[in-house]
């Protein structure tokens, strides 16, 4: 009897090999498939994000990591030999598991035409919401009524407003959250528009190195801007701002009252600031916000602040100074004592 071992190895071989044909066609389908587009079917939608700059290697990896594609070779391929070659654009977009590649190639690479800028709106710092609401209607953007209508909309999705303490008793919730900068206003810009792309402009400034400060010092966002917004209307010069900083800092941990004249203003002038100095009668004012009439901070902030007296808050000048008061109108600048008897022989 011959020798079985030759035909079961020949055997073994031809199975294997067989099976490697099989697999190979299917995978070599499944590329083709991929790569040629083929029709969509019923998935599930994904959010991907394609970073600036971002090469076509890197979006197919994306993509794949995503589940929506499995050859990223291919998706490239694809690319590279298509009029998309070198114009996959970067942001955000919403693609879905049952799309072609073809259909994600044309999403990726649409380039939305250019907007027309319409006019520009230049927020100074320390505007107040109603401050905003007043240049938009003289610009004639917007009504008052839409800005503030926006304003008070619970639609925002950003973390910091959940500092925002619950029920309390502010004029306007989003007041110290509005970030001044210029912004460009465009045919379909809304209010809603306006007010989101300033709390995104927030919430771009107000960073990560930011928010780690403020939590090594126990304050919330809402704390930040309230302060920030003291220091805003109070300093002229930037360098001051972290000197001021740090009198409300002392001034608090003594139990002092403020005693901080915007925070009479705010109220006062319903947050227009049209009037620059206080009257005694002015400091009786019954209003959360005024520091003369109730200890601690205002209830909330009184204005909009910039990004340096956001910083003053959270590196202020260590001193020992609890008072001060101008000393050149025309620049503004201050002069800081440590008593009250220093603060009247001064003046």
């Amino acid at each position: 009897m011959k020798n079985p071992k030759p035909l079961i190895i020949i055997s073994v071989i031809l199975v294997v090999a067989l099976a490697s044909l099989i697999y190979g066609y299917s995978r070599y389908r499944v590329y083709q498939e991929e790569y040629q587009g083929t029709e969509s079917t019923v998935g599930e939608d994904v959010t991907v994000v394609i970073p600036e700059g971002a090469a076509t290697k890197q979006i197919a990896q994306i993509l794949k990591e995503k589940g929506l594609i499995q050859f990223p070779s291919a998706f490239v391929k694809r690319v590279k030999e298509s009029e998309y070659r070198g114009v996959l654009q970067p942001g955000e977009f919403t693609l879905n598991t049952g799309m072609s590649t073809w259909e994600m190639i044309e999403i990726l690479g649409k380039v939305e035409p250019a907007k027309t800028v319409k006019a520009t709106l230049t927020i100074p710092e320390g505007f107040s919401i109603e401050q905003i609401a007043a240049r938009v209607s003289e610009q004639g953007l917007f009504t008052q009524d839409e800005f503030l209508n926006a304003v008070q909309e619970d639609t925002y999705d950003y973390d910091f407003l959940d500092s925002i303490p619950e029920g309390v008793n502010v004029e306007y919730r989003l007041q110290g959250f509005l970030f001044p900068a210029t912004y460009d206003i465009y045919e379909d810009t809304t209010a809603h528009d306006l007010v989101d792309r300033m709390l995104q402009k927030f919430s771009e400034v107000y960073d990560s190195t930011m928010r780690s400060q403020a939590d090594t010092m126990g304050y919330s966002a809402f704390e930040v801007v309230t302060r920030a917004s003291i220091v805003e209307r109070e300093a002229k010069l930037d360098e001051e701002r972290p000197i001021i900083a740090g009198v409300i800092n002392n001034r608090l941990e003594q139990g002092m009252m403020l005693q901080m004249c915007p925070t009479v203003l705010y109220p006062i002038t319903n947050g227009i600031y049209d009037k620059s100095e206080v009257t005694y009668e002015d400091l009786e004012i019954d209003s959360p916000y005024n520091t003369y009439k109730y200890t601690g901070l205002p209830v909330g902030p009184i204005c909009n602040p910039g990004e340096v007296s956001i910083r003053a808050v959270l590196y202020p000048e260590a001193h020992n100074y609890l008072y001060y008061h101008v000393d050149n109108e025309e620049t503004g600048s201050h002069i800081f004592t440590e008593t009250y008897e220093e603060h009247l022989q001064t003046q």
